[in-house]
């Protein structure tokens, strides 16, 4: 009786190169794909030229302007000396700040971002994974490489104008950084979005990560008025990356770096290592996670082409996945019905910690900015006065989410036993009395230092911001018609101009008006008259602004 043959070697002789189809399958998508590539080339060159143009015909004259004015304030001032004593904090914190955004980009989006049919079918397929998602990442990093070129020509021109350093020297120091910093980004960027644990501990730390860089940015500041930290420098500079290509550009100006070259040295290797681990670890990324990614990335540009802010912003917000540690604190029910919807704010913000703590984050950065102003006279003051005021609206602003969220949606309010204009009204209670508290505890340094007036002014700033809060969360769908007037001006088609005085309205009337009673204010040398009228402003200026709230909340809902 005859045996079969043994299959044992064809068997050993089959690899899992047998069923991969990736040339074959990538040929044949780029073959279907030809046509609407290149009309996605086209529109994509449409919209470029359409920036630069506007950046060329509306931004040169003030970039050259500014760049004159910068010129002769260091010729004739303390301005370039003022960019020297600050440039070693200046750098480290951009550099952190560039960290930090990457690696919470890389928790909703990340340098692998693959379009949807790629992300739904391609990848399931018999294909190298390697192949399909390393041209995502090459491009990532060449658009951030990009970037930082200009950020370092535009860093070197700088130090030109400043009379810091040649052009030359400048640039040759400033694009190390320009090169090495996106490139590490982008690699934190990929090992955040490849390691669900990372992606947790970034999350967690983010809280910590933008309190190091108010401190950095509190230092910077100091330095700038002429308080400098030699010992803290030096630290900030051999700390990590982010000082190590800082150093030459701070041995350019003129600032102590000795060990510049040795830093360099560390940061091409470092840079080189992170880089090559990334590209490595770039087939790791799950399909469900770049499918959920993909998701949301055609979300967010669906609704910004139709400039739907508030809905790019939720789709990002839902995409991070950010949760308060408190999310199950709760607070004693009340009694009565006038003040649920208090409780309901209250509660939300309790069981939102980091919106509080982005509240304080943001007050603290408006009243340092606050006292600079009081220093200064002049053109200086009245800008950092309007900073100022526009650092507080963000503040309160934070804290008016629950009303936004009434806004978007307005089926959420059937749970109010009050009319929906009534309703967006009391969503300002929480927000002006927390914005109060934290501005009063702002205003306490002002305090010690002679500026009793502080304590009244700064609170009362926040009233009307809360107001404006809740008059923009009732703005109603987004008025693109705005956009194109069909108006012939010199200047062009004033539409977009009409569009973002709509859109900012709420903020704009604020700031506006309590820049002018600042202004008037900071005139009388704040007098007992002067505080008075500022707080008569701040009275009629809110009611006005709830007014128009519950008028335009009456008009959405339709009663």
């Amino acid at each position: 009786m005859s045996q079969a043959p043994p299959l044992v070697a064809d068997d050993a002789a089959w690899t899992a190169e047998d069923d991969d189809r990736t040339p074959e399958t990538l040929r044949w998508l780029r073959t279907r794909r030809r046509r609407h590539r290149r009309q996605r080339h086209r529109d994509l060159a449409v919209v470029l030229y359409t920036v630069l143009l506007l950046a060329a015909g509306y931004g040169s004259t003030f970039v050259y302007r500014f760049a004159q004015h910068l010129h002769h304030d260091a010729l004739h001032g303390d301005t370039g000396a003022a960019i020297g004593r600050a440039l070693p904090g200046a750098l480290v914190f951009l550099a952190l700040a560039a960290a930090l955004l990457a690696a919470r980009d890389a928790l909703w989006r990340g340098p692998v971002v693959v379009p949807g049919p790629d992300a739904a079918w391609l990848l399931d397929q018999p294909v190298d994974r390697g192949r399909v998602l390393r041209p995502w990442f090459r491009l990532t990093a060449g658009l951030a490489l990009l970037a930082g070129a200009l950020a370092a020509v535009a860093g070197a021109l700088l130090l030109r104008i400043t009379g810091l350093s040649p052009l030359g020297a400048a640039l040759a120091e400033c694009l190390p950084a320009g090169i090495c910093l996106p490139l590490l980004a982008v690699a934190l960027a990929t090992q955040v979005e490849s390691r669900p644990r990372l992606a947790r501990r970034v999350r967690a730390l983010t809280p910590y990560g933008v309190l190091l860089l108010m401190a950095v940015a509190g230092q910077t500041v100091w330095a700038w008025s002429g308080h400098r930290l030699p010992v803290v420098e030096q630290i900030e500079l051999w700390s990590g990356p982010w000082g190590w290509a800082a150093q030459p550009v701070v041995h350019t100006a003129g600032g102590s770096a000795p060990g510049h070259l040795a830093a360099l040295v560390l940061l091409v290797v470092l840079t080189a290592g992170a880089l090559t681990a990334a590209y490595r670890r770039v087939p790791a990324v799950r399909n469900a996670q770049l499918r959920t990614r993909a998701a949301t990335a055609a979300t967010v540009s669906s609704v910004l082409w139709s400039v739907e802010l508030r809905a790019a912003k939720l789709a990002v917000s839902e995409a991070l996945g950010d949760r308060g540690a408190g999310a199950r604190r709760r607070l004693p029910m009340p009694r009565g019905r006038y003040l649920v919807v208090v409780w309901r704010d209250a509660v939300a913000l309790l069981r939102a910690p980091g919106r509080v703590g982005g509240a304080a984050l943001w007050t603290v950065l408006a009243a340092a900015v606050a006292a600079l102003g009081v220093r200064a006279d002049g053109a200086a003051r009245t800008i950092a006065v309007v900073v100022a005021l526009v650092l507080g609206y963000v503040a309160v602003g934070a804290l008016a989410e629950p009303a936004r969220l009434e806004g978007d949606d307005l089926r959420r309010s059937a749970w109010s036993p009050f009319r929906f204009a009534t309703l967006m009204v009391q969503h300002a209670i929480v927000p002006a009395a927390l914005g109060a508290v934290l501005a009063l505890l702002a205003a306490v340094p002002f305090a010690f230092q002679g500026g009793a007036w502080a304590l009244v002014v700064m609170p009362l700033c926040a009233v009307p911001f809360a107001a404006a809060a809740v008059l923009s969360a009732v703005r109603g769908p987004v008025r693109t018609e705005l956009l194109f007037l069909g108006v012939p001006t010199p200047m062009g088609d004033p539409g977009f101009l009409v569009f973002l005085v709509w859109y900012v309205l709420a903020p704009l009337i604020s700031v506006t008006t309590l820049a002018i009673a600042v202004g008037s204010l900071l005139a009388h040398g704040f007098a007992a008259g002067a505080v008075a009228a500022f707080a008569l402003t701040s009275v009629l200026l809110t009611a006005a602004l709830l007014a128009l709230a519950y008028r335009r909340a009456a008009k959405l809902r339709g009663h």
